[in-house]
Order: structure tokens, then C-alpha cells, then sequence
């Protein structure tokens, strides 16, 4: 190999691996994403449990509606 081959094997491997990082960077960015919208859901869930029939009441929810909506799981819109 000549000394131009080299270069260009030695770049071309520098941008393969700054593409894997991106992608790997841009891959745990939406998990984490996903997983605060999952932790949001269960948590705001749980507060439908507390609140009383007036603020129920004020979001325009049922006791009936709030409790269906709380016992779904994280996961589920």
C-alpha cells in the first residue's frame, strides 16, 4: 500500500467510528426520552389517586375516570 491509501483508510476509519458514537449517543438519548415519559405517566397517575372530588372535579374527571386512568399500566397511553 502507498502512504495515500493509509491516509484514506485511516480517515475513513475515524468517520465509521464518530458515526457510531452519534448513533449510539442518539440511540440512549431517545431510551431516556422514552423512560422519563414512562416515569411521568406512573407518576402523575398516582396523583389522580389523591386528589379529592372537587379537583377532580376542576379537570373535569370522574372518580370513575380518574381510577380507570390510574390503574393502567406505565407503559400505556
Amino acid at each position: 500500500m502507498n502512504g495515500l491509501s493509509d491516509v484514506r483508510l485511516t480517515l475513513q476509519a475515524r468517520e465509521l467510528e464518530q458515526e457510531q458514537r452519534a448513533t449510539v449517543f442518539l440511540a440512549s438519548a431517545r431510551l431516556g426520552h422514552r423512560w422519563n415519559r414512562f416515569w411521568m405517566r406512573l407518576h402523575t397517575r398516582r396523583q389522580l389517586l389523591e386528589l379529592d372530588d372537587h379537583a377532580l372535579k376542576d379537570v373535569g374527571l370522574s372518580r370513575a375516570q380518574a381510577l380507570e386512568e390510574a390503574l393502567k399500566p406505565f407503559w400505556k397511553r
